[in-house]
């Protein structure tokens, strides 16, 4: 079962004031460590890094990686925009995926294991959609399955995966991710995670 990955990096950082696909984290980029935790969980399947705001600066970031990079132009108008340029790349596919996962490159504590634990959690429980669950809410990493996919394709490209989990509650299985709370939005909050808080 091919589980393809799209890694979203499209965003223009704005309250943190630079950009955060390239803040460093225990001597890596943000970007660089999501990348190589996708590869390592998608195990062969495709890979698709989305990039927006920013792209000729963080293909440094990926040099190496079995992705493949696809800008987004739209990146602005929001995350479901990107979302879709994902699944429009993964699409055309000669084998498109049956299932994707969706992440951020901003939550440097999703690990291979995580990923694979929300694959599981499908399997275990069949519901087609499996989000992590933190801070008393659902997000992102997330996993859909085939069944769930055409959801996804309707997005509308202003929302985020966030308003189909509470669109489709009933579909919707979670791991527990406490870490998941921890992301990378603005200054303070970079200072916290340097901090080991």
């Amino acid at each position: 079962m091919p589980n393809a990955i799209i890694l979203l990096a499209a965003g223009s950082s704005s309250r943190l004031g630079r950009p955060k696909q390239l803040l460093l984290y225990k001597g890596q980029t943000l970007l660089r460590r999501a990348g190589e935790t996708a590869v390592a969980a998608a195990a062969g399947a495709p890979v698709v890094v989305v990039t927006g705001s920013l792209h000729p600066e963080l293909l440094p970031e990926l040099a190496g990686l079995p992705v493949t990079v696809v800008h987004n132009p739209e990146w602005a108008v929001g995350m479901g925009a990107s979302i879709l340029t994902g699944l429009a790349y993964l699409d055309a596919l000669p084998q498109p995926p049956t299932a994707v996962t969706v992440m951020l490159c901003d939550q440097p504590f999703v690990t291979p294991a995580l990923l694979a634990e929300l694959r599981d959690t499908y399997v275990r429980t069949g519901r087609p959609i499996v989000a992590s669950a933190y801070a008393e809410t659902q997000g992102v990493p997330v996993y859909f399955a085939t069944e769930a996919l055409s959801l996804l394709r309707a997005l509308p490209a202003g929302a985020g995966a966030g308003q189909l989990l509470r669109q489709h509650a009933a579909l919707v299985a979670t791991v527990p991710f406490p870490l998941g709370a921890v992301d990378v939005d603005t200054p303070e909050q970079y200072a916290a995670l340097l901090a080991g808080e």
